[in-house]
């Protein structure tokens, strides 16, 4: 049954949506719901009375839960005021791993620590069994120097070719902050951010729900990984978008047999299990140490992903798809910020 609503951006509300999902049938849920902070949504009033939108977060938090399999995952993103609460919902029927801190610093708030990270919360369906890979990301340099930014001492011997194993704090991956790179939608995340979570946590064809797709971005990272998806979204302009950017991707985001994160045409997440299999298509130097200003790269005979760009070897979208026209922005990199 859960196979009639793969691959699709289904249009309506979440909470009347997941009453067609099977308990127990997605093997990742995602959720960036509205913050309740006025922002401009084009179908949703971003400013409800407190415990409104808390009893209404309870909902769709209660149903992400039963529809994620005993091995499965479930992941809450917002900012740390929410968080707080979407923890004491998901400790009743949930078990907590990790709060993710994602670095994204914002405008200064007056007379307060200053905002610089957002939240997610990552929590399991079972209290064991929960598939959960290590991940890696590639090491810190100086950008003008190339030299790491960590001074691993006598220990140089001992650093990994790629990187370090990702902790869960995330400096890595920028918010999407210029004009140029988003959609017209008030919440964007980066598209690399959906793909470490979806990578450290499902395999592929494995099933991802988002119960608030906005443009898609959920989906995109799904699509591109080799994985099924499945996407709720109340306004249909945003399922447009969605559907236009869908049509240019492909499940082509791998290194041999192993599916990777790309971005600016290097990877910046991959499995530690992956790396064995990895190591082949790397430049890496003869000594571990000499990684200290040596950076590993990728052969220049491998083949990655190509940027798809809106004057460039474009496929045309089926005629159902073609109402939404703001600027035909289908470059998938668009939601993606320049660092």
């Amino acid at each position: 049954m859960i196979n009639n609503y793969c691959n699709k951006i289904l249009l309506g509300d979440c909470l009347e949506l997941f009453k067609d999902i099977p308990d127990e049938s997605v093997d990742m849920t995602f959720a960036d719901p509205p913050f309740n902070l006025k922002k401009k949504y084009s179908s949703y009033k971003d400013s409800l009375e407190l415990q409104t939108y808390l009893n209404w977060c309870g909902q769709w938090i209660n149903e992400m839960v039963r529809v994620t399999k005993p091995a499965g995952s479930i992941f809450l993103h917002n900012i740390p005021k929410w968080l707080t609460h979407y923890a004491a919902f998901l400790n009743k029927i949930a078990y907590f791993k990790h709060w993710i801190a994602w670095e994204a610093p914002t405008a200064p708030m007056g007379k307060s620590l200053q905002p610089s990270h957002y939240g997610i919360l990552f929590y399991a369906k079972s209290i064991k069994g929960t598939k959960i890979y290590e991940l890696r990301q590639p090491h810190k340099r100086d950008r003008k120097q190339g030299y790491l930014w960590k001074d691993y001492g006598g220990k140089k011997d001992l650093l990994h070719p790629f990187g370090p194993l990702i902790a869960d704090v995330w400096t890595d991956i920028h918010r999407v902050k210029h004009a140029s790179k988003r959609d017209s939608h008030p919440c964007q995340l980066p598209i690399h951010l959906l793909d470490r979570l979806i990578l450290m946590v499902t395999d592929e064809n494995g099933i991802v729900l988002d119960p608030f797709s906005g443009t898609g971005t959920t989906a995109i990272s799904a699509k591109r990984l080799g994985r099924q998806y499945i996407g709720f979204e109340l306004d249909k302009k945003y399922k447009e978008i969605s559907e236009q950017k869908l049509y240019q991707v492909e499940p082509n985001y791998k290194i041999g047999d192993c599916w990777v994160s790309f971005y600016r045409n290097e990877i910046i997440t991959l499995r530690n299990i992956d790396w064995q299999k990895l190591e082949k298509f790397f430049n890496i130097p003869t000594a571990a140490k000499f990684i200290d200003y040596q950076k590993v790269e990728l052969k220049s005979n491998v083949s990655i992903p190509t940027e798809i760009l809106p004057e460039n070897n474009q496929k045309t979208p089926p005629d159902i798809l073609l109402p939404y026209n703001e600027k035909t922005q289908f470059n998938l990199f668009q939601q993606i910020e320049t660092i």
